[in-house]
């Protein structure tokens, strides 16, 4: 099916296939399985795991624009078990953008969760529903979503694929009429290096002798206590009530929680800009052309944020919006149609 400047688009995101493909990529093959982040938050994780999360965070939004260069997205889904909290840290990110998060509960401890058999279900279901369909898009580096994509050709869908570099099938690359690769999306930044330690110095470290001396003084000590403890049990010394008073007058007190420093809001300039510079990379990418129509920019960052509009932003027209970002975008305005292009 020939591509269609109107397109309506369906979006299918295997979500624990690109997250654990991209957290290989940063980190290096089978990291994920070795680290076992699976059962684990940002929050909930240690200051060297939580960054390595951080640097492996997929940017879904980045993802669901490019999807939207290709026409009206008609829907959006993510498959998941969205009760481990790896993948809970991304419902606010995937809420934010209208996706259905799908619920997947694994059959066993160790296997797959479904999702590829329940994504293609899905996916054939809704183009027979929904015969106004033009672009299906499958977020996944799987081979088995193979037999999906040629299924959506023969039925004559444009099929766009996405995956992770180094972890796709060639054979599904084959597959689809287009195929693209995570780190080449505008809006995808490059892999962040890890943060160097540095290795403690020999001096620094306690020298052998030592550590032996006070393991035993500790040891000593620590017999003495228990003695001293004993004794005065047998004694019927109130020491022991004295802690048990303590320890509940300890819980009895009130429990003062810190309240969360509330969050700075976005700059609406700022978040303006990224939208304006991200359609016009999707443009340029997309038409493989110098020079793009102001409303065809217009109505793709439109489709990625429903709620921009530049008169909101203080602007009388798309043209003064553009204008305002010199660094950005030049305006071409020799004729009556208004071109423009990213700087």
């Amino acid at each position: 099916m020939a591509e269609s400047a109107d397109g309506r688009v369906a979006v299918y995101i295997d979500f624990d296939n690109i997250v654990i493909s991209r957290y290989d990529q940063v980190h290096g093959r089978n990291q994920y399985q070795r680290d076992k982040v699976k059962g684990l938050s940002v929050a909930d994780a240690d200051e060297e795991l939580a960054d390595k999360l951080a640097r492996a965070t997929v940017d879904i939004g980045a993802v669901i624009d490019f999807a939207s260069s290709f026409g009206t997205l008609v829907l959006t889904r993510a498959y998941a078990d969205w009760s481990t909290p790896m993948n809970a840290d991304y419902r606010g990110q995937l809420v934010g953008r209208s996706v259905d998060l799908v619920q997947l509960f694994p059959a066993a401890a160790y296997g797959k969760n479904g999702a590829d058999i329940r994504l293609a279900v899905d996916a054939v279901e809704d183009m027979f529903r929904l015969p106004d369909l033009t672009h299906v898009v499958v977020v996944a580096g799987d081979s088995d979503y193979i037999a999906l994509a040629q299924r959506c050709k023969r039925l004559g869908r444009y099929v766009v694929g996405i995956g992770v570099a180094g972890s796709t099938a060639r054979s599904l690359a084959a597959a689809c009429d287009e195929f693209a690769t995570y780190d080449t999306l505008p809006g995808v930044k490059p892999i962040q290096p890890a943060a160097v330690t540095k290795p403690k110095t020999a001096a620094a470290e306690p020298a052998a002798d030592a550590v032996d001396v006070a393991a035993d003084t500790a040891k000593a000590q620590t017999k003495k206590e228990k003695g001293e403890q004993q004794r005065k049990t047998k004694s019927g010394s109130d020491a022991p009530s004295k802690k048990r008073g303590s320890r509940q007058a300890q819980a009895s007190a009130p429990v003062i929680e810190e309240e969360p420093e509330p969050e700075t809001p976005e700059d609406p300039q700022e978040i303006a800009t990224s939208l304006l510079e991200r359609a016009l990379r999707l443009g340029h990418e997309r038409d493989d052309a110098e020079w793009l129509h102001s409303s065809q920019v217009k109505t793709q960052i439109k489709r990625m944020d429903p709620s921009f509009s530049e008169k909101a932003l203080g602007y009388r027209s798309f043209s003064e919006f553009i204008k305002s970002r010199p660094s950005i975008a030049e305006l071409d305005e020799s004729s009556t149609a208004r071109f423009v292009r990213l700087v």
